[in-house]
């Protein structure tokens, strides 16, 4: 590949035949980068036996395992496209994001295999322990055929605004853009080892992860899922030098048994989105590392950095072409007035944060194009987030405008929960919205109208959450509240933003799952007072005051 313009994800792997230099660790194993391209021919050729009239796509049900790094490697060879779905989506909602994707080929392990049973599918189901035995290792490499930058490679589902996960297009060539941008913001060179254990499904562990590795050539260190306890020692025994996250493992992380020797270790950057600003700041501490904290999306079409000095809560600043707006009219919102870390003007400042300059990474949605207008409504990318800015001009996130929540680093829509919880048959009603977490991003509340004549059992309540085989485990609201009546709009809709504001500050009875437990509990004065302290040591009180801004309205 010398003196040629590498310009897409093929390129990158083909990049690497010849370096016999480390390229892939996973628990006792090790492979060359240069064997690390001889099993992504292999998977080059065990796809090709599905390829037919239409074009490749191929749904991955697996954890970070190396064969999930080898079928990525793989697909960018033969130009097919990798259909990420998602391990804690549930029975039709998982069929529904492999029919929607246009899949041709799923994927699996052993582990995963059962989620698929029962599922019909109509295309191949292909475990990565039962491969093809005309596939074996090989020695000899298939010809890799020029792909263009702007093929189609990655499908990554996210939650929109109408409630269901769209499936982002991103291909070859911004997938090299993206993995370079975060590869120059952290210093990335082919002398570090870079630690994944987020989901590779995820656009955080490819965009973050897997591409500036890629690009740069650094080693790869994976692990199956990620382990809070397993993090230091595994960043210890690969060698890491930066691990990528989104959510809150950094929470979780810190969460260990502290050690006098936590700074002894080689990792020197984490890159990452949605960490709590007192866990970035701790983080960075005791392990002896930089915390680079951003705002991004899957979409690609708005990024925010933050920069050192930048106050607590600060997305970051922008490119000059980002602005806070009023979704009805466009105009820009006025900025924020901030005493004491507390925001006294709500709101006259919060509105829509938007890419007014363009489109961003974003390359569309997969057969959705009304979401697609949508987002890219006059010219310009509109994030669905709700955000203000400073006097100095920088961002700060307010909420969500559509209809979801971001709950541990993965996107739910709401709209699906509720159709799964509105079968209870002592539900008159209800709404599920999200409420503000302590360290980061969101939790799950649901207000039930629960019939006058049917008592509510939160033990049974409990059980029967758990025998719903379409309700992820993020999915289970982690607030209760027993309402006789929610309120509604003109137009007979539930108005959430009245929920929202409420959160759990109610006359009504409320339950909840507390941190660690799964059992419902009584959210007594105990149990709140005890909640709203980990708002202020995570230094996340200021958010408790923008309750209510997260949807616009509902007429």
């Amino acid at each position: 590949m010398s003196g040629e313009a590498v310009t897409s994800v093929r390129d990158l792997v083909l990049a690497r035949a010849g370096d016999h230099r480390t390229g892939l660790l996973f628990e006792d194993q090790r492979w060359t980068w240069d064997e690390v391209v001889t099993e992504a021919h292999r998977w080059a050729d065990v796809l090709r036996a599905y390829e037919g009239s239409e074009p490749l796509h191929v749904g991955t049900l697996l954890e970070t395992t190396p064969e999930h790094l080898f079928l990525l490697c793989g697909a960018a060879l033969c130009g097919a496209t990798v259909v990420g779905l998602n391990a804690t989506r549930r029975g039709a909602a998982l069929a529904r994001d492999a029919r929607l994707a246009d899949c041709r080929l799923v994927v699996t392990e052993p582990s995963l295999a059962p989620l698929l049973s029962g599922i019909d599918l109509g295309v191949p189901i292909l475990e990565v322990n039962r491969l093809d035995a005309a596939q074996p290792n090989r020695t000899v490499r298939s010809v890799a055929p020029p792909v263009p930058p702007d093929s189609l490679y990655l499908l990554l589902f996210t939650s929109g605004t109408s409630g269901e996960p769209k499936a982002v297009r991103s291909s070859q060539g911004a997938i090299v853009r993206r993995g370079k941008k975060v590869a120059d913001r952290v210093a990335l060179g082919p002398d570090d080892v870079v630690y994944i254990c987020m989901p590779l499904f995820h656009s955080n562990a490819i965009i973050a992860g897997f591409a500036p590795a890629l690009t740069t050539g650094a080693a790869i260190a994976l692990r199956r899922s990620f382990s809070a306890s397993g993090f230091l020692p595994d960043v210890r025994r690969f060698g890491a030098t930066y691990a990528n996250y989104v959510g809150k493992p950094l929470s979780y992380v810190l969460a260990q048994p502290e050690r006098a020797d936590d700074a002894e270790n080689p990792l020197r950057a984490v890159f990452g989105n949605e960490g709590a600003e007192r866990d970035i700041v701790a983080f960075g501490q005791r392990f002896g590392c930089l915390v680079f904290d951003h705002y991004g999306q899957t979409e690609g079409g708005v990024t925010l950095a933050r920069g050192p000095g930048d106050p607590p809560g600060v997305l970051g600043r922008g490119s000059g072409a980002e602005r806070v707006v009023d979704p009805a009219t466009r105009r820009e919102r006025p900025r924020a007035v901030i005493v004491d870390g507390r925001v006294r003007n709500a709101e006259e400042c919060v509105g829509e944060l938007v890419n007014a300059g363009g489109l961003g990474s974003f390359e569309g949605y997969y057969k959705d194009p009304e979401a697609e207008r949508e987002r890219t409504r006059g010219g310009w990318y509109w994030t669905g987030d709700l955000a203000f800015q400073d006097e100095s001009g920088l961002f700060y996130f307010a909420g969500r405008r559509g209809d979801w929540a971001r709950v541990d680093g993965e996107n739910l829509g709401l709209a699906g929960i509720e159709r799964v919880l509105l079968r209870h048959p002592d539900v008159v009603n209800l709404a599920v919205y999200p409420v503000p977490d302590p360290a980061a991003g969101d939790q799950l509340m649901v207000a039930l109208h629960w019939r006058a004549d049917r008592p509510f059992d939160p033990g049974a309540f409990e059980r029967w959450l758990g025998e719903q085989p379409d309700l992820g485990p993020k999915a289970v609201p982690r607030f209760v509240r027993l309402t006789t009546g929610l309120p509604m709009t003109a137009t007979n809709k539930v108005n959430k933003r009245t929920l929202v504001a409420d959160r759990w500050e109610v006359d009504e009875p409320v339950w909840w799952r507390s941190p660690g437990t799964d059992d419902f509990r009584e959210f007594d004065v105990a149990a709140r007072e005890a909640w709203t302290r980990l708002f202020e040591r995570h230094g996340r009180a200021a958010v408790l005051d923008l309750a209510g801004t997260a949807f616009g309205g509902g007429s």
